[in-house]
Formats: structure tokens, C-alpha cells, sequence
């Protein structure tokens, strides 16, 4: 079946275009994205103020005319952390439903460290014994931990490189004091999850998805996104630490033209840079392998699974 797969995220629109078919891989169509940024868009009550609103709807309105322009039998379509967390979230679901037709489903964060997982493992497979998985997204951190393809442990933190950009940054680049005071924020908001992944047993494969690892992997050396999704990636620890050394004194339009960095992202790399560090620090992880498949295909797989035995 052809399906469009509609991810609303902190960053961006992204419509992914895909034939798949249960016990198989999804085949990509067509892959299509625009920036949102929805968190620069939250009122001092934690509303998405009519601005951002207005830029998700041409976003979503787009996406759902690509989707029918590739004859797509089904859209999935769904959001993260930035309406999740907006007081206003039941109010913009309605809005964008009566717009554009599209009711747009949001998922808790543990249902995102879950449907992750699940790509992670489908990748992998059962050889990789306990995997630890880590998705650094613009609103939200997830975390999850486990030998089946449904996670023992799944948890989700606000610490998201982009809200934490937007909260604890004044400057460009951040001070020595803000990047400080970041950083023991994190440490002690990782301290409970944390101690939880670690009691599930030891980690046999600590693995990073999402566009903020697979940035921070390039910049540390991995190969670029033209050698192909087979090629193995990874980030160590120690690479991490010289890395935030060297960014945090950059500006963003700086950091911008590193290979690897895309202009959108720039401006929250570094607080991106610091959640990864502190989160493999905590979980004793020296390196990670930087996994293609995230949410998105977690959704697809979950998706496909069900249909199939439905038939």
C-alpha cells in the first residue's frame, strides 16, 4: 500500500511518501519538508499564537496535496512534542481539521519512544540482544530500553535542542555561564529516567536516532548522507566533549556553514549537542550507532502490522 506519512514536529512539516508492506521494508517515494519551529510560535501562556498557526496550516495544507498527488490509499498523520505540550493543542487540532481536512494525532511521548523502538529493532534485529535507544527532537528527549520490539522501559523529557535553546540561551553564542547551568539542568532531569533504563540490565547496543544525532555523528566524522543509510555511523563520547567545546563558541550563521549542519538546525545544535552528552555520560555509553529508521518508520511498521492482520 502507498501511505503518506505526516510527522508535525518541533522543527518541521515533513511528509514521507512511501509503499510498504507488511514483513517488508517501506519502499521511500517521495520525502518533503518545511520549517516550523513551532516553539519560537508559544505565547508566555504555552499558546501557539496565531502566526504559527497560520504557518502550520500552509504546511499541513501542502503536505496533504502532495499526498494526493502521489495517490497515496492512506495518510498517517501525526504530531510531537511542540502541540503536545501547547495549552492551546485541542484548539489547533480543530483549527487545522477544519482547514485542511487533516486531524492531525498527537502522540504522548512515551508512544513516540515506543514506535521508535520499534524501528530501531526492525533495523537491527534480534542479534543486537538489549538495545538502548536515544532521539534528541526540538521539543523532547526519548529514551528506551529492551530485548523485544516493545521497549521495557520508554520515558520522554522536555529536553528537546530546541526548546532548550529558546529557554536558556539569550545570546549568540551562549555564554560560558548559560552553557554551565544548561548542563547541570539536564544532569539532574536525566537522574530518575536514567536509573531506570540502567536497573532493565546492561546494554548490549546503545543506538541514537533522529536529524540531531545524525548532524552531531558528521560533524564528529561519520560519513556523509550520500554514502547511503547502510553505512555504519557512530559518535563517541569523547568526540561529543571536543565537539560542544568547539561549536558553543560559534554563532549560529557560524555553525551553519559546517558540513553536515543545516541552516535551520544551527541556532540548536549546541543545546542538542549538550542533551547527547549528558544522556550517554549517565547511561556509561562510549559510542553509539547512528540508526536510519526512527519514528516515522515506527509508525509505518506499526501501521502495516495492523492492516495486515485485519485482512
Amino acid at each position: 500500500m502507498r501511505l503518506g506519512v505526516l510527522d508535525v514536529g518541533s522543527n518541521t512539516v515533513h511528509l514521507v511518501v512511501v509503499d510498504a508492506h507488511r514483513g517488508g521494508p517501506p519502499t521511500p517515494m517521495s520525502n518533503w519538508k518545511t520549517p516550523m519551529r513551532l516553539v519560537e510560535f508559544l505565547d508566555k501562556k504555552g499558546n501557539i499564537n496565531a502566526k504559527g498557526v497560520d504557518k502550520l496550516l500552509n504546511g499541513v495544507a501542502l503536505a496533504k496535496e502532495m499526498s494526493e498527488q502521489f495517490r497515496c490509499e492512506q495518510m498517517l498523520p501525526f504530531a510531537t512534542s511542540a502541540i503536545r505540550s501547547a495549552t492551546n493543542a485541542d484548539e489547533v487540532l480543530n483549527t487545522v481539521e477544519d482547514e485542511t481536512g487533516v486531524r492531525l494525532r498527537i502522540l504522548t511521548g512515551e508512544e513516540e519512544a515506543r514506535l521508535t523502538f520499534l524501528a530501531v529493532r526492525r533495523w537491527y534485529g534480534w542479534s543486537a540482544g538489549r538495545i538502548c535507544d536515544l532521539d534528541i527532537g526540538g521539543g523532547s528527549l526519548e529514551l528506551s530500553v529492551g530485548v523485544d520490539e516493545n521497549p521495557d522501559v520508554a520515558c520522554s523529557l522536555d529536553l528537546g535542542a530546541g526548546r532548550l535553546t529558546r529557554q536558556w540561551f539569550e545570546t549568540d553564542p551562549p555564554s560560558k555561564k548559560a552553557v554551565s547551568a544548561l548542563r547541570e539542568y539536564i544532569d539532574a532531569e536525566l537522574d530518575s529516567p536514567v536509573e531506570k533504563l540502567l536497573e532493565a540490565g546492561p546494554i548490549d547496543l546503545a543506538v541514537g536516532t533522529s536529524k540531531t544525532f545524525r548532524m552531531l555523528a558528521r560533524l564528529t566524522g561519520a560519513a556523509p548522507s550520500s554514502a547511503g543509510p547502510r553505512v555504519k555511523r557512530t559518535l563517541t563520547q569523547a568526540g561529543l566533549r571536543q565537539l560542544i567545546a568547539f561549536i558553543s563558541r560559534m554563532t549560529a550563521a557560524d555553525r551553519a556553514e559546517l558540513e553536515g549542519v543545516s541552516s535551520d538546525r544551527s541556532y540548536q545544535v549546541v543545546a542538542g549537542a549538550l542533551v547527547a552528552e549528558a544522556a550517554m555520560r549517565k547511561l556509561e555509553i562510549d559510542s553509539l550507532h547512528i540508526c536510519p529508521w526512527a519514528l516515522r518508520e515506527g509508525v509505518i511498521f506499526y501501521h502495516t502490522d495492523k492492516e495486515e492482520l485485519l485482512r
